[in-house]
C-alpha cells in the first residue's frame, strides 16, 4: 500500500491569493489614476437659501466678460465653473461676485481634470497640502483671560447675592488677575460663612485666607479643563465657519495650549475667509429694566443712547442653530433666528411671563487694544416689545444693511465664539511656488526611484526585475491609498516620506534576496532557496517595519501639519512595501522561478 505524501508543494500560491493581488492592484491603480491628470482652476458659487441660479445665467455672464469656461457643473446647492486658463480664475471670481453678490457666495476652487468616466467611479485626486497647492495659513490666538474673568464674575455675583440674603455687611468683593477674587471682611463669622458657601456651591474654586482677606482662585485642574473645552469649542466653530464659506479640504488644528492653525489650500484670495474666521460676533437677548434697578447695566444703542438691561441675558448665541437674512417690511433687512430645544424653552418661558415688556438684542464683538489685550464691544441693535409668547423661531431687525445682515447670519449660523480669537500670523503661498515644490519634490522622487531601479537590475539581475516591478506597484498602491483615505493630504514633507519609502520598500527585497543567496551557497536548489529565503527573512522584515511603524504613529499623534504629512506617507509606505515586497514579489517569483531545481545558479 502506498502512503500519501504530506509534503507541501514548494512555491505555490492558492488561486484566490493571485486574484486578491490582482484586484487590490486594479482598485488602487484606479484610485491613483485621477491624480495623474491634475486639477483645473475653478470658481465655486454657493447659492444662498431662497435664491436660485442656473448654468445658463453663469455662462452668459462669463461670455460677456470674455472668459471661457471648460464646463459648468451643478452640485446640489453649489455651482462649479471650471476654467481653461488659470490666469482667468481671479477675474472670473470678481466678475461672478459682482453679478451675483446677493445670490451666492463666490470662492476660488480647484476641480479634478480627470475624464468624467473616471470621476463617475467615485475616485478623486490626491488632496494636496498648502505647500504644494498654494493657499493661505492663519495662526489664531484664543484669549482665555476673558473666559476666566467671566467665571470670576459669576462667582462674584453669587457671593454678593449670598451676602445680601444672609445680611452680611461690609463684605467687599474685588477682582484680581484672571480667575482670582478677593473678599475683604472684618468679621471672622462672615468670612467663615462665605468660605462655607464657596466650598458647597463652587468646589472647583479654592479658598485661602489670611487676616481679614479671603483669596478665591480657580483650581489648576479646572483651568486646564476650561482651556481644553474652550479651544475645542472654538475649533468646532472654525470648522463650521469654513464650511459655510464653501472652502473644502481645509485643515483646522490645535497648536500648543491656546492657538489654532488653519490651512486653506487653493485659496488665493484670503480676504473673505479672514473676515469670517477672525470675527467673534455674537448675539444675546436681555430684559430691559429700570435705570434704578439693582441688576441694571448700561449698553448703548446704535445712536449712542443708553439702554438699561439686566446683567443676566435671557439666552446667548450658543443656543442659535440657524440664522437667515431676509427682507422685511419696507425693504428693511432682518435676520430670522432658530433656536435649539433648550434655547426655545428659555425664550418661550421668558416671553410668556413678559408680554408687553421690552426685550433688547445685543450685538457683541471682540477686538484688541494697542497693548494687545482683548476687549469686548457690545451695542444694542434693537429693542422690541414682546407682543406674544415666542418659540424657537423669531426674527430680529436693526442688523444694518442687507450685506451686514447676511454677514451676521453667517456668523450666527456657524457659531458664536466661546472666547475671542485674534489672527497673529498670516502666510500666503502662491500657486506658482506650490507648483515649483511639486516639480522639485517629484524630481527628487524620480531620481531616487531611477537610481534604485538601476541598482537592483544590475546587482540582482534575474531577481532584480521582480524587485523593480514590486517597487513600482508599491508606489502605485501608495498613491492609491493617499487618494482613497478620507482626510489624507500630500505635503512636501510627505513627498520626502515617499522618497524614503522607496528605499525601505527595496530593502525588503534586499533582505529576501540575500537570504536566497545564502541558501544557494549552502547547496540548495533555486526553488528550495526561494522557499526558505522568504520564510527566514519574514521575521526580520516584520520586526524592522513594526518598529518603524511605531515611530510613524508617534509622529502622527503628537505632530502637526508637515510632520503629520511625513508620518502618514511613511506609515502607509510601510504597509504597501510589506505587501508588495513579500506578497507580490513572492507571487511573481513563484510563477517564474518557483519550479527551478537548478543548484549552480547565480542571483
Amino acid at each position: 500500500m502506498k502512503s500519501k505524501s504530506n509534503t507541501k508543494p514548494l512555491n505555490q500560491y492558492a488561486q484566490w491569493k493571485y486574484w486578491l493581488l490582482i484586484c487590490t492592484l486594479i482598485i488602487l491603480f484606479m484610485s491613483a489614476l485621477p491624480s495623474w491628470y491634475g486639477e483645473d482652476p475653478a470658481v465655486q458659487l454657493a447659492v444662498k437659501p431662497t435664491q436660485s441660479l442656473t448654468v445658463e445665467q453663469i455662462y452668459h455672464v462669463l461670455q460677456q466678460a470674455g472668459i471661457n469656461s471648460k464646463r459648468i457643473e451643478q452640485q446640489q446647492d453649489n455651482l462649479l465653473v471650471v476654467l481653461d486658463d488659470p490666469d482667468m480664475q481671479t477675474q472670473a471670481k470678481k466678475t461672478l461676485a459682482q453679478q451675483f453678490e446677493h445670490q451666492a457666495q463666490v470662492t476660488l476652487a480647484l476641480a479634478p481634470a480627470a475624464p468624467d468616466w473616471l470621476l463617475n467611479l467615485g475616485v478623486k485626486p490626491i488632496k494636496l497640502g498648502l505647500d504644494l497647492r498654494g493657499g493661505v495659513q492663519f495662526l489664531l490666538d484664543v484669549d482665555l483671560d476673558l473666559v476666566f474673568q467671566n467665571q470670576a464674575v459669576l462667582v462674584s455675583d453669587a457671593v454678593k447675592q449670598f451676602a445680601r440674603e444672609q445680611h452680611i455687611s461690609g463684605a467687599m468683593v474685588r477682582f484680581g488677575t484672571g480667575a482670582e477674587l478677593t473678599v475683604n471682611s472684618a468679621s471672622d463669622d462672615a468670612r467663615g460663612q462665605i468660605r462655607q458657601f464657596i466650598g458647597q456651591q463652587y468646589p472647583q474654586w479654592q479658598v485661602t485666607g489670611h487676616q481679614q482677606t479671603l483669596s478665591i482662585n480657580l483650581s489648576q485642574s479646572e483651568q486646564l479643563k476650561l482651556t481644553n473645552l474652550t479651544v475645542q469649542q472654538n475649533l468646532q466653530i472654525m470648522r463650521s465657519r469654513i464650511e459655510e464659506l464653501g472652502i473644502t479640504e481645509a485643515l483646522v488644528q490645535r497648536q500648543g495650549e491656546n492657538r489654532i492653525r488653519i490651512e486653506l489650500p487653493g485659496v488665493q484670495d484670503p480676504g473673505t475667509a479672514k473676515n469670517v474666521i477672525g470675527a467673534t460676533a455674537s448675539l444675546a437677548f436681555y430684559p430691559v429694566v429700570q435705570a434704578d434697578s439693582l441688576y441694571a447695566v448700561v449698553m448703548n444703542d446704535e445712536q449712542n443712547k443708553p439702554v438699561y438691561v439686566s446683567k443676566k441675558p435671557v439666552l446667548g448665541g450658543d443656543h442659535i442653530i440657524d440664522a437667515r437674512a431676509t427682507t422685511g417690511d419696507f425693504g428693511m433687512a432682518k435676520v430670522n433666528i432658530s433656536l435649539d430645544a433648550a434655547g426655545g424653552k428659555l425664550m418661550s418661558d421668558f416671553s410668556r411671563d413678559n408680554i408687553g415688556k421690552p426685550m433688547a438684542t445685543a450685538y457683541s464683538e471682540y477686538s484688541r487694544d494697542q497693548q494687545g489685550k482683548a476687549k469686548q464691544t457690545t451695542k444694542i441693535i434693537s429693542v422690541a416689545t414682546i407682543q406674544s409668547q415666542l418659540g424657537n423661531r423669531f426674527e430680529i431687525t436693526g442688523a444694518g444693511s442687507h450685506q451686514e445682515a447676511q454677514q451676521l447670519a453667517l456668523l450666527l449660523r456657524a457659531g458664536s465664539m466661546t472666547a475671542p480669537v485674534t489672527i497673529v500670523e498670516e502666510r500666503t503661498i502662491g500657486p506658482s511656488l506650490g507648483a515649483e515644490n511639486i516639480v522639485n519634490g517629484f524630481a527628487a522622487l524620480a531620481l531616487g526611484l531611477s537610481a534604485t531601479l538601476l541598482f537592483m537590475a544590475c546587482w540582482y539581475r534575474r531577481l532584480g526585475w521582480v524587485a523593480n516591478v514590486a517597487l513600482i506597484a508599491n508606489l502605485v498602491m501608495l498613491f492609491g491609498l493617499l487618494a482613497l483615505i478620507p482626510g489624507a493630504v500630500l505635503t512636501l514633507p510627505g513627498i520626502a516620506g515617499l522618497v524614503l519609502t522607496v528605499g525601505m520598500a527595496v530593502d525588503t527585497n534586499v533582505l529576501i534576496f540575500e537570504r536566497i543567496k545564502e541558501k544557494l551557497a549552502e547547496g540548495r536548489s533555486f526553488a528550495s532557496a526561494i522557499d526558505v529565503g522568504f520564510d527566514s527573512a519574514f521575521s526580520t522584515i516584520f520586526d524592522a517595519n513594526f518598529t518603524t511603524m511605531i515611530t510613524a504613529v508617534v509622529l502622527f499623534s503628537i505632530g502637526n501639519g508637515p510632520i503629520q504629512g511625513f508620518a502618514l506617507t511613511l506609515g502607509l509606505g510601510l504597509l504597501t512595501s510589506m505587501f508588495t515586497g513579500i506578497f507580490a514579489s513572492r507571487a511573481l517569483i513563484n510563477l517564474v522561478y518557483g519550479r527551478d531545481t537548478r543548484r549552480a545558479i547565480k542571483v
